[in-house]
């Protein structure tokens, strides 16, 4: 029997479904395996259920409601299509009136955005020169850099910004699903804000000036900056766009706070068992996904597939990974909050030095 059907690895393989989407369709009754092994508990599908797998799974992705793909699965088979038909064109009714809607809500904000006064703009035109430690900002750069943005059609995002008030200078880099904050301290400001978003090549080659000890020379005037260290240079243009209000991003609630062996944790990231992501949410592309829980003594592991408790937190391994790694210390802080809510990488000796992670949603 097991030869002409599909476990339940195999059809989330084929099918576009991940193993923790097959188990939930099959506990809410949507697609029930054909046989499961009384022993064991493992489940095998038909080869007739290929075809709804595939269907439920290109249903769900075009954001069906759970009861309508229940019908739509019932009457698929049916000499009787109609009900099928209709159910589809009310859901493409509601998806068309929904991105109509989207569409006048973006054109308000948009005319908002318009009627606003622009307060980089003007910061920008503050020159700044100022001395910075070179290993302070080697630091601070090789903290964010993974986080920077490679999509192209959000250049704002494509660079580390530079956030210089006072005497402190903060990098921030995000691309949506990740953002990193580092400090360094600077001199011979000591003025109001000013922000400038530095490319990630003129970011990488102000890097390879820092090799030593000594203090660096970092002016910004206008829409141009430059890190001179003596007798070498890294300057450019900086992007023309503006950051996103990173310091409202960062405003996570108290969360749950678990120390961390660094090199014993990334082992257990890297050879854990992954959910393939089904949602798809990070820019279109699936990534595996690595779920984490926190005991009550504090101790974080990777989760079991199959331990997909509500509490749990999944992340993309790949981010977490590279978190881990920009935190350059032997022992760091995870901060738990919600499931839903970010989940962030800290340092042990300072507050200034973190990165947070989006989680992803294992199934709806």
């Amino acid at each position: 029997m097991e030869s002409e059907m599909r476990s339940i690895g195999e059809m989330a393989r084929d099918s576009g479904l991940s193993v923790s989407a097959l188990r939930f369709y099959d506990g809410t009754g949507v697609l029930v395996p054909a046989w499961v092994d009384p022993v064991s508990g493992y489940r095998w599908y038909g080869p007739e259920q290929f075809e709804e797998a595939q269907l439920l799974a290109r249903l769900r992705r075009a954001g069906m409601p759970l009861a309508d793909i229940r019908l739509v699965l019932a009457g698929w088979s049916g000499s009787d299509t109609d009900l099928v038909r209709k159910l589809l064109q009310a859901h493409l009714l509601r998806l068309e009136l929904g991105l109509s809607d989207a569409r006048d809500e973006f054109f308000t904000i948009r005319a908002l955005l318009e009627c606003r006064e622009n307060p980089m703009t003007s910061l920008r035109t503050t020159t700044v020169r100022s001395a910075v430690a070179a290993p302070e900002l080697a630091a601070a750069l090789d903290a964010v850099r993974f986080a920077a943005s490679t999509d192209p059609e959000l250049p704002m995002l494509g660079g580390v910004l530079f956030d210089i008030e006072g005497d402190e200078l903060r990098v921030v880099a995000t691309d949506r699903y990740r953002m990193a904050v580092a400090q360094a301290g600077t001199t011979g400001y000591g003025g109001p804000r000013v922000q400038v978003i530095v490319p990630s090549p003129l970011a990488d080659a102000m890097r390879a000036l820092l090799s030593d000890d000594a203090s660096v020379q970092l002016t910004v005037d206008g829409d141009r900056v430059a890190l001179d260290t003596g007798g070498r240079q890294a300057a450019g243009q900086c992007h023309d766009q503006d950051f996103p209000d990173y310091r409202r991003l960062v405003r996570l609630p108290a969360g749950r706070r678990a120390l961390v062996d660094v090199p014993a944790f990334r082992e257990a990231v890297e050879t854990g068992p992954v959910r393939a992501s089904e949602v798809r949410e990070q820019d279109g592309v699936s990534c595996d996904l690595i779920v984490l829980k926190v005991a009550a003594d504090g101790v974080v592991t990777v989760c079991e597939d199959g331990d997909d408790d509500q509490d749990h937190v999944a992340v993309n391994r790949e981010f977490l990974l590279h978190a881990l790694a920009a935190g350059a210390r032997n022992q760091l802080v995870l901060e738990f909050g919600a499931p839903t809510a970010p989940l962030a990488i800290r340092r042990t000796d300072t507050e200034d030095t973190y990165s947070i992670l989006m989680p992803v949603r294992l199934e709806n």
